[in-house]
């Protein structure tokens, strides 16, 4: 995902492109009833970020905000669900990257991620982070990358799966540099993990909030975070902008949707009350400590990332010549 100031030069490039976006008329009275807040991961930042916004929604809008888990396919029957509901502000997403690349990797996802969403705010990420255990004779991003030129297809790296963000991450290293990496799918990044720790695998990418406490405590090496800048969570680790691979990013970043043709009121007073959650000192401070960068957008800024990592993650896609499923 892209680091704060990646999303920053993005909205200015891009956001003039969606300001002209239509909308429908809302009701006078919105909401009425209760709105659900679908995830299509029970686990990670999305839960996280999903179960911290929706009570501070319910208590700004007087009705109840619930979270609503879908689960299953790689996140598109949540995200299938929502693109096919009434645009009437009372079924919303939550969802990580998934949602932009998730069509190059099936065959049928049951949604167009730049024609079935109406955008409403992007609200933060998680940075990921490469590491290697510490039999590795590398200590930096240059030391992996001469490594396994050296030695090609020695090295191995664990991921969360075929299509997963980790798995991704390092098939757009391996594309940059001309790399032959051995690719080890598990299911879950937290297996990937485990296995490192072990010695089974070389490298893996994860989440800075499920592999720093191992690098503070010197059970793996952090090599960067792969990210334009450097997370508070790990100020030591340098980014991979500053280890000489900019274009090596790649974030768990969290998007607050509803389906397409949500009207425009709706969406404005959803992002506004979602930027000040997002704004507020004790999010800052309970998110943050999970490893979340937060920085709250308005809608067309969410449009904007949504149509680059979805040219992005294609080439990426393509240029792995993965097969979708």
């Amino acid at each position: 995902m892209p680091s704060t100031c990646f999303l920053r030069s993005l909205a200015a490039a891009l956001c003039v492109l969606f300001a002209a976006a239509s909308y429908a008329q809302a009701p006078a009275s919105y909401p009425v009833k209760p709105v659900r807040i679908v995830i299509p991961f029970g686990t990670g930042g999305t839960n996280i970020m999903a179960r911290w916004l929706a009570p501070k929604l319910s208590e700004v809008f007087g009705h109840t905000f619930v979270v609503d888990p879908r689960l299953g396919a790689g996140g598109n029957i949540g995200n299938e669900f929502v693109a096919r509901s009434a645009p009437d502000g009372y079924t919303l997403l939550i969802a990580p990257p998934g949602l932009v690349f998730s069509p190059f990797l099936y065959k049928r996802t049951g949604y167009d991620p730049l024609r079935d969403f109406t955008p409403i705010a992007l609200l933060g990420s998680i940075p990921n982070v490469m590491a290697v255990h510490p039999s590795v004779p590398a200590r930096g991003l240059r030391d992996v990358i001469e490594l396994a030129r050296r030695q090609p297809g020695k090295l191995s790296y664990g991921s969360g799966g075929i299509g997963s963000t980790n798995h991704l991450a390092m098939e757009s290293l391996k594309s940059m540099a001309k790399l032959d990496i051995v690719h080890v799918p598990y299911k879950g990044a937290t297996l990937a993990l485990v296995d490192l720790i072990s010695g089974q695998v070389d490298i893996v990418v994860v989440a800075v909030s499920s592999v720093s406490q191992y690098i503070k405590d010197g059970k793996l090496r952090g090599i960067a975070t792969l990210s334009a800048k450097r997370s508070a969570v790990l100020p030591d680790l340098p980014s991979s902008a500053e280890a000489g691979q900019p274009s090596f990013v790649m974030d768990n970043w969290y998007g607050f949707y509803g389906p397409a043709g949500l009207p425009r009121d709706i969406v404005e007073r959803l992002n506004a009350e979602a930027v000040k959650v997002m704004k507020r000192p004790d999010t800052r401070e309970r998110l943050g400590r999970q490893g979340m960068e937060l920085f709250p957008s308005d809608p067309p800024f969410l449009a904007a990332l949504v149509q680059s990592e979805y040219a992005r993650f294609g080439k990426i896609v393509s240029d792995a010549r993965l097969v979708p499923q």
